[in-house]
């Protein structure tokens, strides 16, 4: 039986089948993302979905969706699902539906009478082109398949209406056609794998909506465009395959370039193959550059979240060439942004304080993968050069005090992962000494001083050390409280007593200022209050302001985005620290925990981790669909937790 497999039941329901996404990507920024019926419910929803770099930075959806239809005796069913005004489904394809499976390329099943037919859906690796195979399982009478691309050509972040300004012109290529709906896109190809008849009958399909984006607060419905249907004769037996791309294609070799897509896919199978799958979902690589993109549908490369990802979406997996590849066009972006030169690569969100701070900690894991030789060979100079620059206060807004201890000021601006922000000012302010900044910190300082060790830098060792020294002590007196737990923020007077899981770091990294009672105080605080099933909540229930559910107009989804909703990612750091704090005797906690993870590959976008996901029961999950933080640090526990069975306790 297959790892993500759903029967008839599930899929003619809508209420469960229409929550369920699935995500394809070509690993240039393209993508393929909709319901497991096929019935898009947002914006971001389309079957070929592409980066236009000549009209804008966006992703652009070219075709919504393509219906299919059995016509069978002059009896026409069509498989297709859209939601229109007042809840309507129409044509309710899904009702033919009898499986979905997705363990190696996303396929459905359909039964309509006496035929069986079979979809399977496949991105081309590296070329904005999505492969559709078609297949009759079982036919008792001539059959024929009949069409449908509903057209969109516009920014993911719009919507096309009904206009006078688009073009039906279309022209005849071999066993398909090219059409263009606007100036400044590029052509479409959509072409089949044998002869086809393209029926040119241009109409406006009005009124379409779209669930989710109704569910957000936001428009939600649009005008598609359909130039008319192709039609085709299909045998028992028979494969079709229908290409959509920005090229035109050798359509002899269709059949075999999608065989040959289906066969280099990670099956998923198992947890392990999904995360790795969804891993691979997030490089970007594109004129010469490799980037991480931050999440799908909407999300782009993100300087903080590239270097708390890039560990645990390579070296986890074994992938060191990558990360190699990725730390490459990273390495392009920190250059310039301490030479004070715009980027020369699309990363954004550098200018943040701890950019810099998590950039050691990802060096720090390179070095734990490979050996720290290596890691000082090949990115000592750099791992300098950035200590240094901010030693010497030439960052704007990451200043180095007396004590030892960083100061960043984040009032006005959101300057820390927890960035949400509701008219111009930060939900949360947090400002000040901030807690996991000090922490990645004090081990990037002792990190560093190993790394100049091994370069024979000795001013800048004597320099880390005495830094640590003191940020050792400030550390302790500055943050922690009576209480057991870590200040998230102080700013002079101003102390910020919310418990929140960003004190996790000081217990969780390789070097603290914690001694180990205090670092088991603080993961059992956070066990207690934070932990959900899902994820650590970005706020205890006992603190004030708590808000873990993330629904609504966006205003409302602002305020609850750090105020109590659980986050997956976090669980990296709190696995690590408990880890270290209980040894083997914590491996089947985590083990548990983790099993009760591997739910989620079934529900939302299925086969990888939702953004974020409410802080109480039944925790659903929002966002975007898939996030590669999520992913990165799950993966990075389960290879931990790895070596911990194999070596035992001094793994970690």
């Amino acid at each position: 039986m297959s790892y993500l497999r759903f029967d008839k039941t599930l899929m003619t329901n809508l209420e469960e089948s229409l929550p369920r996404e699935i995500l394809r990507t070509n690993r240039s920024g393209a993508y393929h993302c909709t319901t497991i019926t096929d019935c898009n419910t947002r914006k971001y929803h389309g079957l070929l979905v592409i980066p236009i770099p000549e009209l804008d930075d966006e992703n652009h959806v070219l075709i919504s969706s393509l219906d299919a239809t059995v016509v069978q005796h002059g009896a026409e069913f069509n498989l297709g699902l859209h939601k229109y005004q007042g809840n309507n489904y129409s044509p309710r394809g899904h009702k033919y539906i009898r499986e979905y499976d997705c363990e190696k390329v996303p396929a459905t099943i359909y039964n309509v009478g006496g035929v069986i037919l079979k979809k399977e859906t496949v991105f081309r690796h590296f070329e904005d082109r999505i492969l559709i195979r078609y297949t009759l399982l079982n036919a008792h009478s001539e059959t024929k398949l009949r069409f449908r691309p509903f057209l969109a050509f516009r920014s993911v972040r719009e919507y096309t209406h009904e206009n006078n300004d688009y073009s039906r012109e279309y022209f005849e290529v071999k066993n398909g056609i090219r059409t263009c709906m606007y100036a400044g896109y590029p052509d479409l190809y959509m072409q089949f794998n044998k002869q086809v008849d393209f029926h040119f009958m241009p109409d406006w399909y009005r009124g379409i909506e779209y669930g989710k984006e109704q569910e957000r607060g936001y428009d939600f419905n649009e005008d598609l465009y359909v130039p008319g249907y192709f039609e085709v004769g299909i045998e028992k037996g028979e494969s079709i395959v229908f290409s959509a791309g920005v090229s035109e294609i050798d359509t002899d070799e269709l059949l075999a370039m999608f065989q040959a897509e289906a066969d280099e896919r990670t099956p998923r199978d198992n947890f392990m193959h999904c995360l790795k799958n969804s891993a691979h979902q997030f490089h970007n690589k594109k004129d010469g550059e490799h980037y991480i993109l931050a999440g799908y549908p909407w999300f782009k490369c993100r300087a903080r979240d590239m270097f708390i990802s890039l560990p645990g979406l390579t070296l986890a997996i074994n992938e060191t060439d990558e990360f190699e590849s990725a730390m490459a066009t990273a390495e392009k972006a920190v250059r310039d942004f301490m030479n004070g030169m715009p980027l020369s690569v699309k990363i954004y969100e550098m200018e943040h304080p701890d950019v810099f701070l998590w950039a050691m900690w990802c060096f720090q894991q390179y070095a734990k993968f490979t050996s720290l030789e290596r890691c000082s060979e090949k990115y000592g100079n750099l791992i300098m050069d950035i200590m240094t620059y901010l030693c010497d206060g030439k960052h704007g807004n990451l200043h180095v005090h007396d004590n030892g201890l960083v100061y960043s000021e984040g009032r006005d601006k959101a300057v820390t992962w927890i960035n949400s922000t509701v008219y111009g000012r930060p939900v949360v302010p947090r400002t000040g000494y901030i807690v996991e900044f000090n922490a990645l910190w004090y081990n990037a300082l002792c990190f560093v001083s190993e790394i100049c060790l091994l370069k024979g830098n000795g001013q800048l060792k004597y320099r880390m050390d005495d830094l640590s020294r003191r940020a050792e002590r400030s550390f302790v007196d500055t943050f922690r409280n009576e209480y057991g737990y870590l200040f998230d923020y102080v700013d002079g007077p101003m102390t910020d007593w919310s418990v929140r899981p960003n004190m996790i770091f000081a217990a969780s990294l390789d070097y603290s200022p914690l001694d180990k009672k205090q670092k088991k105080q603080v993961v059992d605080i956070v066990t207690k209050e934070l932990l959900t099933p899902n994820g650590l909540r970005t706020l205890s229930p006992k603190s004030g302001g708590y808000n873990p559910i993330y629904t609504g107009p966006q205003v409302q989804r602002d305020y609850a985005y750090h105020q109590g909703t659980a986050w997956p990612w976090l669980l990296g750091a709190y696995f690590e620290a408990y880890l270290k704090i209980y040894k083997m005797s914590g491996v089947s906690f985590v083990e548990r925990q983790l099993i009760g993870l591997e739910s989620e590959m079934s529900r939302y976008c299925i086969g990888t981790f939702s953004e974020l996901y409410d802080g109480n029961p039944p925790f659903r999950g929002h966002g975007a669909v898939s996030f590669a933080m999520n992913i990165a640090e799950i993966q990075r526990v389960m290879n931990l937790l790895n070596k911990m069975n194999q070596e035992g306790g001094n793994a970690i």
